[in-house]
């Protein structure tokens, strides 16, 4: 039997889909059951549409997760979605081993660079967001929305896969395989959103290519098992280090009491590593001789490749099916794509605009998407070249502790500060300066600074993320009050602004809020009296009176009434790189 105290009695490594039969009937179809399609689920459903979710798989495990890491503006979502908690209760290894990014030579061995640590009586808030970062296993995740989903009877199926779409000028007919019986169903949905992964099988029926660069060489991502390892590492070892030695390198991550994740590579494209090999790398993360077990190893490249429009009729995509790159926050730009279409696709079947508003969501997600694949991609290649530097300079056996070893480990520990740069403007530098949903200002995207990986500064004007404050003396947040609506931020005592764009939100019955905020200090943040804040979080117009044509006209703009009217400044290309595939 096995023992689940430490995680509270919950088998914490398979998630079940639901074995159930598709309705025939649905206003949105998710193909693809990972933590991308679950959430679209979650956040269709919040809003009132019907959602059918299918997968292929029955099952996912825990041994096989991807992405761990997630941002401060991805834990924005959870908060809004109403589970932040719950994801914060799905721990698969003790709380205590949460102790931040460590820098090492292996788990037992040296540290390279200090890893900052919060003081226990601090009070000083993070820069930029309200909320912290988390670490939980992609299969936290799913379980977390499935038992959402299930609360509300939203259906989830398990072993369907997707084998035929038909579209027509009113809907999309889905043809559905049992993968254990053969029984065919078809699915009719008023739109159909791939969440199917990299291969994706939406994505291909839909006859959408993908654009970028090949992969030169792949990588392994292993998930190792132990023993109990208390007696080397203790009782609360770090659950995520980056290793440097002259065997491993990457990440060692804790994904559970006894299960870690392990890098291997690169290795060349046609190359098979013998179990032995991959076994010897995971011993030297560890940085000490353990037994080993292989549970699983998952092939992964350094590469782009990008879906060459995000949209093809009433065919959506979103997360890996839409853009698959080097590995690093990519499950967080999954999240994105869900929380921009979310509100998009309700505002369409719910009639309040045409289904032209669809594009912008390809205009907005496919540059910034590009924007963060290109710098990954940089980022990458940067590493492998100070790896390389290091090692041709040497790395001191842990067991040496000469001054000359002590002294080469901190030279080791420079160069790493030198490449070790901050990911804010990735976590939070969603702008979206080539759409035509967005009420830009005169001049503006000509003065964008340039958009940057590592740096991130809060932006007020039209395309950014609204930056967040606290707005009451019990804790709530600005993002809170937008809640999942469009909200008119209202900093001033003239309240003309508000009476007309309330009355002709009402006359459109678009779900609508106003939020007044006398703090002057809010007022100095966005620069203006008035501030338009999409269901998404991001500004779409400001200013101290209604454009020209009054509210009609701005609310035509940001719902997509007006497709011919384009941006105030050039369109970004989507990508620099070459073949299509």
């Amino acid at each position: 039997m096995t023992d689940h105290s430490e995680t509270g009695g919950r088998d914490v490594h398979t998630v079940r889909f639901p074995a159930a039969t598709p309705p025939g009937t649905t206003d949105v179809l998710i193909v693809g059951a990972g933590p991308v399609g679950l959430s679209a689920a979650v956040e269709l459903t919040a809003r009132g549409l019907r959602v059918a979710v299918v997968d292929r798989a029955r099952t996912a495990t825990l041994v096989r997760a991807g992405a761990m890491g997630h941002t401060p503006r991805v834990v924005e979502h959870f908060r809004r979605w109403g589970l932040l908690q719950r994801i914060r209760a799905a721990w698969t290894y003790p709380t205590e081993w949460n102790q931040g990014t460590r820098l090492v030579t292996s788990l037992a061995g040296h540290e390279l660079l200090p890893t900052p640590r919060p003081s226990f009586n601090g009070r000083e808030e993070p820069p930029h967001s309200l909320q912290e970062a988390l670490r939980r296993p992609q299969t936290a995740l799913q379980q977390v929305f499935l038992d959402r989903l299930r609360e509300q009877d939203v259906s989830v199926a398990g072993g369907w896969e997707l084998r035929e779409l038909d579209e027509d000028a009113d809907g999309v007919t889905a043809g559905l395989v049992d993968t254990g019986t053969g029984r065919r169903r078809t699915v009719r949905a008023a739109y159909v959103l791939g969440t199917d992964g990299g291969r994706s099988t939406t994505r291909r029926l839909a006859g959408i290519r993908r654009e970028g660069e090949h992969a030169r060489e792949k990588r392994l991502r292993l998930i190792v098992r132990t023993g109990d390892i208390s007696d080397r590492v203790g009782a609360a070892p770090s659950g995520s280090n980056i290793v440097f030695n002259d065997t491993a390198s990457g990440f060692l991550a804790a994904v559970s009491t006894r299960e870690w994740r392990v890098y291997a590579g690169p290795y060349p494209l046609d190359h098979e590593p013998a179990e032995e090999e991959l076994l010897a790398i995971g011993r030297a993360a560890f940085g000490f001789d353990l037994d080993l077990e292989l549970v699983s190893a998952t092939t992964f490249y350094h590469a782009t490749r990008i879906a060459e429009t995000f949209r093809r009729g009433r065919v959506l995509l979103a997360g890996d099916a839409a853009h698959v790159r080097t590995p690093g926050g990519n499950l967080g730009e999954g999240f994105g794509d869900v929380v921009n279409l979310g509100w998009k696709l309700t505002a369409v079947i719910r009639g309040h605009a045409p289904q032209t508003l669809l594009d912008s969501y390809d205009q907005e997600r496919r540059p910034h998407n590009w924007r963060v694949a290109d710098h990954a991609l940089e980022r990458s290649r940067r590493s492998q070249r100070t790896l390389a530097e290091i090692r041709r300079g040497g790395i001191p056996d842990d067991a040496d502790l000469s001054p000359e070893a002590t002294l080469r480990r901190t030279r080791i520990g420079e160069l790493l500060r030198r490449d070790h740069t901050g990911g804010d403007g990735v976590a939070f530098d969603e702008r979206y300066d080539a759409s035509t949903v967005i009420w830009y200002e005169p001049g503006q995207l000509a003065d964008e600074p340039a958009w940057r990986g590592d740096v991130y500064e809060d932006d007020p004007r039209p395309g950014h993320r609204a930056p967040d404050g606290r707005v009451d003396p019990y804790g709530g947040t600005l993002h809170d009050r937008v809640g999942d609506r469009f909200a008119l931020l209202v900093l001033t005592e003239d309240r003309g602004v508000e009476r007309e764009l309330a009355a002709e939100a009402a006359a459109r019955s678009l779900p609508f809020t106003v939020v007044h905020l006398p703090d002057p200090g809010v007022r100095s943040v966005y620069g203006t009296t008035n501030v338009l804040v999409r269901p998404d979080q991001h500004v779409a117009w400001r200013g101290t009176r209604l454009p020209d044509g009054g509210a009609a006209a701005l609310l035509d703009r940001v719902l997509g009434h007006r497709a011919e009217q384009q941006p105030q400044g050039p369109l970004l290309a989507a990508g620099t790189s070459g073949s299509a595939a």
